[in-house]
């Protein structure tokens, strides 16, 4: 259930996996303590703490005088000029909580950028069987809920654009059939969701709406994912009303912020 939808590369290199884990936390997320960071990473204190330490000591973190870690100068031009990634977190975080209390499950806010899809807010439901948290994480577009719904905001020209045959010369299993994705997206146009089952992993089923700014282009999309032994075909109807429900709140605090 938990393993990552994308391979990691052949020689892991688990400090440097956790280092990049701890800085993309404290860009997003803001300050830190030790212990917050050792049960995020599933590792123990004294890992955390030297993983710190080495942040800090290339300026990726600082400590203050309470003990706790924040975005250092490498990373604190983000923080003090906030990305639209970081906005759009700071503003649907509240509302993914509450999904999940209505929900009982996990619930993912991802954005696109080229052919990838990174998972930039994520909130686990407390089942013992759940998905668990993406948060961070960079997969494949046409492989995702968020990612399919993303796509299918794009003209055949920009579609094109994203998936260029030389860009795969030397891995061509990379590059989905496009007439095949076209026609799925088609279909994600006239539904206004997707619906993932087992597609990006086994097991798991998703359901996700698009997240759109004051204009109309979408800007992230929201979902729920679960283990495929909870989903049952009568609740697409209230899953779907549900998301969007909660997609059109977070969209309301957006345009009040802008």
């Amino acid at each position: 259930m938990d393993k990552p939808l994308k391979n990691p590369p052949t020689y892991m290199i688990n400090s440097v996996d956790h280092a990049l884990r701890i800085a993309t936390m404290l860009q997003l997320e803001g300050e830190l303590s030790v212990s917050e960071v050792a049960e995020r990473l599933g590792v123990a204190r004294s890992t955390a703490h030297r993983l710190l330490a080495m942040l800090v000591y290339r300026d990726f973190a600082v400590q203050d005088d309470r003990r706790l870690y924040r975005a250092g100068p490498v990373l604190e031009l983000a923080a003090h000029s906030p990305s639209l990634a970081s906005r759009l977190r700071e503003a649907t975080l509240p509302h993914l909580h509450r999904l999940v209390d209505v929900l009982g499950e996990s619930v993912n806010l991802a954005v696109r950028t080229g052919d990838t899809v990174r998972f930039i807010a994520s909130v686990e439901c407390s089942q013992s069987l759940r998905v668990s948290s993406r948060e961070g994480m960079v997969f494949p577009a046409h492989r995702t809920t968020a990612g399919l719904l993303l796509l299918a905001e794009l003209a055949d020209e920009e579609l094109e654009a994203v998936y260029p045959a030389g860009r795969y010369a030397d891995r061509p299993a990379d590059r989905p059939d496009l007439d095949r994705l076209r026609t799925e997206l088609a279909r994600v146009r006239r539904n206004g969701f997707v619906l993932n089952q087992g597609r990006s992993e086994r097991g798991v089923v998703a359901l996700g709406v698009p997240l759109r700014s004051p204009d109309g282009g979408a800007l992230a999309g929201l979902s729920v994912s679960m283990p495929s032994t909870r989903y049952h075909r009568h609740r697409l109807p209230s899953l779907v009303e549900t998301l969007s429900r909660a997609a059109g709140a977070i969209e309301a605090d957006l345009a009040r912020q802008a």
